[in-house]
């Protein structure tokens, strides 16, 4: 038996938005530690790794580790049917083709139930590396966003490249060219307001900016965000990880 409160049940909503895009169906694991998802994109060039620790949770119950496969879109059109300010609950049997969401009001005056069905997802788990990066950015999520929706109005790629001075993001179109930087920025009292560089030596990689838009997508979720890996950090209970292949230039391909 797998049984699962979250109070703040439009969290839950927030991550399906922020991971359904890229996403359609994936396995959810359910262990004693918590709820877990790992999948990639359809053209196998991003992956998200999901991570809701058992403690973030009012309850949180299972009897053994199992899977559960869902799509997404699905998921998520359950989940829009909860209130705002509804606590989600989740169960499931181990053995079960369905899985059942129960939405209560704060009040208790009303309760819904729907039921998903599940799905037989052939899936592996990739084993995910401890990776030495050569920089670590960290900004305000919502700065993130705006910078990749503004750039993406100019190309399709983005340049990030870290250095002493500062991260920047630089793209070029047919109408024209654009770039933004952002220099460290420590000053300010509130921690998810500042810029934090920790550079062992300069990078510039290129990214596919429509991946990273989607990403931004989880910007709802937390104040802050490393950009790639690109993290956001779910309040208390865990974290959204969107992994993102580099693009190739033609020529680094042919040599």
């Amino acid at each position: 038996m797998f049984e699962a409160r979250l109070v703040q049940g439009e969290l839950l909503k927030k991550i399906l938005e922020a991971i359904r895009e890229l996403v359609t169906e994936a396995n959810f694991e359910v262990s004693s530690s918590g709820l877990s998802l790992q999948a990639m994109d359809s053209s196998h060039v991003s992956l998200v790794a999901l991570s809701l620790r058992s403690d973030g949770f009012e309850h949180f119950r299972t009897d053994r580790a199992f899977s559960m496969g869902m799509n997404l879109n699905s998921m998520s059109k359950m989940l829009r049917c909860a209130g705002r300010d509804d606590i989600i609950t989740m169960k499931a049997e181990e053995t079960a083709d369905t899985v059942s969401f129960l939405f209560e009001s704060p009040t208790q005056d009303r309760v819904s139930e729907f039921e998903l069905k599940l799905m037989d997802i052939s899936s592996e788990n990739l084993g995910i590396p401890e990776t030495e990066y050569a920089a670590s950015v960290r900004m305000p999520a919502p700065e993130f966003q705006r910078i990749c929706r503004d750039l993406s109005t100019i190309g399709d790629t983005v340049e990030m490249s870290v250095t002493k001075d500062g991260i920047r993001f630089a793209t070029a179109g047919d109408i024209g060219n654009a770039s933004v930087i952002c220099r460290q920025n420590t000053a300010v009292d509130r921690s998810d307001d500042q810029t934090v560089i920790d550079m062992n030596e300069p990078v510039a990689l290129t990214f596919a900016l429509r991946y990273l838009n989607s990403f931004t997508k989880a910007t709802g979720l937390a104040s802050a965000v490393l950009p790639v890996i690109v993290e956001y950090r779910i309040a208390e209970m865990g974290y959204v990880r969107y992994y993102l292949a580099p693009k190739i230039e033609d020529e680094e391909m042919d040599n």
